[in-house]
């Protein structure tokens, strides 16, 4: 094993590396994906090398199981190490297991998060859909509580169990990393200390209290869910002590439609169409600023960073 680096035991070529300056020696990032399809299968670094790697399994954790790699969730699929062969892709992946992949999009806010340390040094932040809790560990590198929310408890046992592969990454610099859930389809967080990943009250007042950065990634593919995230973001952002800045990373996606018989990107349309109407959104005490965040931070990660990969910053501040 590498003395230094974040790393990911694999059985795949990597597609994605970090310095190993970016992390406290002896520093290596373990994380197990428990589906064929995961993108991080091959996500950087194999056995020996410093960076980032994933470890398939197949009907459960880290089996070493080889599978194949949806071209959905690596672009157009050359996404290898110079000289080294790729692994096979599929066209498709099921849609119950979108949230058991590392999709590009995440790579493309990690990215982010690693330079703009300054955002995220000693804060409190926020991951909703978090899927396999990557972006969180890479924000727990540096941020004092991140807190890794999703739905499901399939989903957030895995969470739970990347994060516990690396704790020694967030205890480096004094941080923690919280799974929990957070259903954007409800109201109120669950402190029913009976449903696993429950909130306590502590939680809670730290939550409000702290928090200053919330992100997500690639959790914009269905449009009753899009409505239900910017839902949860606006309440959360009333809700704060702090103002905050939110993150967010989506890929324009293209699909045939047979309403249009056409090539069309509905839910991206539908994303810029709630960040519109955020934008305009007010209640004479919070007024929400959208931006785009242009693509020119430092690429650590290797993957495709294609035109169709977007990053977009809302402010959340007081109206005074």
């Amino acid at each position: 094993m590498p003395a230094t680096g974040l790393c990911f035991l694999s059985t795949f070529p990597p597609i994605a590396q970090v310095p190993a300056q970016l992390s406290p020696p002896p520093g290596r990032l373990c994380c197990c994906l428990p589906h064929p399809c995961c993108a991080l299968t091959r996500f950087a670094g194999s056995v020996g090398q410093a960076g980032l790697c994933g470890r398939l399994g197949q009907a459960g954790w880290a089996t070493g199981n080889p599978g194949r790699i949806p071209r959905s969730s690596v672009g157009d699929g050359n996404l290898q190490e110079p000289g080294r062969r790729g692994g096979e892709h599929t066209m498709a992946t099921p849609l119950e297991d979108v949230g058991k992949q590392v999709w590009q999009g995440a790579l493309f806010l990690a990215d982010y998060i690693l330079f703009r340390r300054d955002l995220f040094q000693g804060r409190t932040v926020l991951e909703l859909g978090a899927g396999t809790g990557f972006a969180s560990i890479v924000a727990a590198t540096m941020a004092q509580t991140v807190y890794c929310t999703d739905v499901g408890a399939d989903l957030l046992a895995m969470c739970q169990q990347n994060i516990a592969l690396n704790t020694h990454l967030a205890a480096a610099g004094g941080g923690v990393v919280k799974v929990r859930e957070l259903d954007w389809l409800k109201d109120k967080l669950c402190t029913d200390p009976e449903v696993p990943f429950s909130w306590s009250e502590e939680d809670i007042s730290d939550l409000y209290d702290h928090t200053t950065v919330l992100f997500a990634a690639e959790v914009f593919y269905d449009d009753d869910l899009t409505d239900a995230l910017f839902r949860t973001l606006c309440q959360l952002s009333r809700r704060l002590k702090n103002a905050c800045t939110a993150l967010l990373s989506v890929e324009k996606r293209f699909n045939f439609t047979l309403r249009h018989l056409d090539v069309t990107c509905e839910a991206y349309d539908h994303f810029r169409s709630s960040l519109h109407a955020l934008e305009k959104l007010s209640d004479g005490k919070l007024r929400f600023v959208v931006e785009p965040v242009e693509a020119s931070f430092p690429q650590l990660l290797i993957y495709e960073r294609i035109q169709h990969l977007e990053l977009w910053k809302i402010i959340a501040e007081p109206i005074t």
